[in-house]
């Protein structure tokens, strides 16, 4: 097992005139055995990502590794070392075909050969994922949503992946649903060491499964670093203003503790959430999303950034040259990440 690493990792749809560069020169490492969190608004860039991971996108520039190696090309015969999860576990899932069918399709040869042994393997597989034995004579419509979903965990699982990329797996979900997927997540990275690469815009949902966090905005990595560290002290602009436009975090940490097993450490404190969200309102109130086909130059978010030209003239630079992130353990694509205020304001609160 190694780590999984995107090097400069472009994506572009389109020609070269009227195109879109989805992702652009994208770092990022899911080291082995951990869980990063990858969390940016809508049209982000986020699933490009994950899908160029897996070989559904081609990739316009850069490399994708795993463990220093270049990944197997899409089509090559042989098993898959990255498999996905998907937003919709329905559409993922073949309609006409069993439980176990689905489930057995996706065993490797070397794992299990024969009826016999593959039809162990499915159960195992399903047990796995808190499914008895008779659903896999189950059709897809058969089932739950959670249900649903647990069946493509373990399709996934049933190749024997180093990495699962899990693109938004719980937003189709109800909230009492999202929980027990998330301490099934939980708990097969406790059991089976997966590294995962989880894909989310719920910022709670990240910080529950997650040990390191990764912020996108409009196709680049913005910040990086554990997610204590990320959520709590958070030191670019954007990952500020994401902070303080979500739930409180520590209600919606507390719904999902109550939802299966016990939450342990995964309960977000008080400073995750201090953040500057009435400065970041303010200055963000009249300014529109940046147009991706025609992104800004120097830095992407100058034009809404608070601490930004659009407050500080003199700050020119955000306009010119675009920040590369810092070599720290914990860092931001932000000329001056480092000046970062850290005033503790509340963010916003569910609706009851």
């Amino acid at each position: 097992m190694g780590d999984l690493t995107f090097e400069d990792v472009t994506v572009r749809y389109g020609s070269r005139r009227r195109g879109v560069t989805a992702v652009d020169r994208v770092r990022l490492t899911v080291p082995a055995g951990a869980v990063v969190g990858l969390v940016g608004e809508s049209g982000s860039g986020k699933s490009t990502l994950a899908r160029a991971a897996v070989g559904l996108t081609p990739v316009t520039g850069g490399r994708i590794l795993l463990g220093g190696r270049p990944l197997p090309r899409p089509g090559r015969a042989g098993p898959r070392p990255l498999q996905m999860v998907f937003q919709d576990p329905y559409s993922s899932l073949d309609p006409r075909m069993t439980v176990g069918e689905s489930i057995a399709e996706a065993v490797a040869r070397d794992v299990a050969r024969g009826a016999t042994a593959r039809r162990a393997e499915v159960t195992r597989l399903l047990e796995l994922v808190g499914l008895a034995d008779e659903r896999a004579e189950r059709y897809p419509a058969e089932l739950s949503g959670g249900q649903r979903q647990r069946v493509a965990l373990a399709r996934a699982l049933a190749g024997r992946p180093e990495v699962i990329i899990a693109d938004e797996i719980t937003s189709a979900l109800d909230v009492s649903i999202q929980g027990t997927v998330l301490n099934l997540v939980r708990d097969l990275r406790r059991r089976m060491r997966l590294s995962m690469l989880f894909i989310s815009h719920n910022l709670a949902v990240v910080r529950y499964v997650s040990d390191i966090v990764a912020v996108m905005y409009l196709g680049r990595i913005v910040e990086y670093g554990p997610v204590d560290q990320v959520l709590g002290d958070p030191r670019h602009p954007y990952t500020r203003e994401l902070l303080a436009a979500a739930p409180d975090l520590r209600a919606v940490g507390s719904d999902l503790a109550h939802v299966g097993s016990d939450v342990g450490d995964g309960t977000p404190t008080g400073s995750a959430i201090a953040v500057g969200a009435d400065r970041v309102r303010i200055a963000l109130a009249d300014v529109e999303p940046a147009d991706p086909h025609h992104p800004p130059s120097g830095c992407r978010f100058h034009p809404r950034c608070p601490i930004g030209p659009m407050v500080h003239p003199d700050r020119e630079i955000c306009r010119l040259t675009e920040p590369d992130p810092e070599p720290h353990q914990h860092r931001a694509a932000c000329h001056f990440a480092a000046t970062v205020e850290t005033a503790p304001v509340t963010p916003a609160r569910r609706s009851r």
